[in-house]
């Protein structure tokens, strides 16, 4: 059985942000620069599993785009209405409205003040049963030379996984470039353990300013950042979860990774 083979199951508090600061493995994947992971030119298409994903694995990327003068196209899989299963407070109605709105303050923040987005409507947590109608959808947004950023194949959420599936076939077919981003695999996976497939990784280092600027973008995520009063749920995106992802690189997987 490989590494990843194994459950990925995400609970509890998981790998910290300072135990994976202090991975030797890690800190040895190379640096490399805006330029050399996005060509200019080359144009982006994020394709995010819920409302936050594009911030969560490549905010930082993003706001390097938009200084550059790029406007990537987002596309929303989901509208990630079942966040909060039970909540009198965030009804699934409420939250599909409030999550669209939250990601464009987040890309506001970013410096995307005028963001091209497709949504697709995909059921929340329903990505799985959905993944060869999301293929198909996605088909008609690729096109050759287009560089894909998704989540991980391996990332521990069955939405997460499934998107990395359907990008993966899709981009093959229309001669796109995939580049996969853990997001709840820094949750599930620990330094050491080789579930990370590094060897396929490469880091883009971040100015200061960008992480600063991601932290913002992250923030404008009241419904998840926030714990349910109703309920009294705890937030969906905890403090340490949100310091996993503010490392000063993010970390890019090519297709096979």
């Amino acid at each position: 059985m490989d590494a990843v083979s194994r459950s990925r199951h995400i609970a509890g508090a998981g790998s910290t942000a300072r135990a994976w600061a202090l991975d030797a493995a890690l800190n040895a994947v190379p640096f490399c620069s805006l330029d050399a992971i996005i060509p200019p030119g080359r144009r982006v298409v994020v394709v995010a599993p819920h409302p936050d994903d594009e911030i969560l694995a490549c905010g930082a990327l993003l706001h390097l785009l938009a200084l550059r003068g790029d406007t990537p196209l987002i596309v929303a899989v989901t509208d990630g209405e079942a966040s909060h299963p039970g909540s009198s407070d965030w009804p699934p109605e409420r939250l599909r409205l409030a999550r669209a709105n939250e990601t464009v303050a987040a890309l506001a923040c970013l410096g995307i003040d005028a963001p091209r987005m497709v949504r697709l409507g995909i059921p929340d947590g329903g990505v799985g049963g959905a993944e060869r109608e999301l293929a198909s959808r996605l088909a008609p947004l690729f096109a050759q030379d287009d560089i894909v950023i998704t989540t991980w194949r391996h990332d521990g959420h069955p939405d997460h996984e499934a998107c990395a599936r359907a990008c993966m076939v899709t981009s093959r077919q229309a001669g796109a470039r995939l580049l996969q981003a853990p997001v709840w695999g820094w949750h599930w996976s620990a330094p050491g353990d080789g579930c990370l497939p590094l060897a396929q990784a490469r880091r883009l280092p971040l100015p200061a300013s960008a992480v600063a600027k991601k932290r913002a973008a992250l923030a404008c995520f009241t419904s998840q950042v926030e714990p349910d009063a109703s309920s009294g749920a705890a937030p969906i995106l905890p403090g340490f979860a949100i310091e996993r992802v503010l490392h000063p690189f993010e970390l890019y997987l090519d297709d096979h990774g």
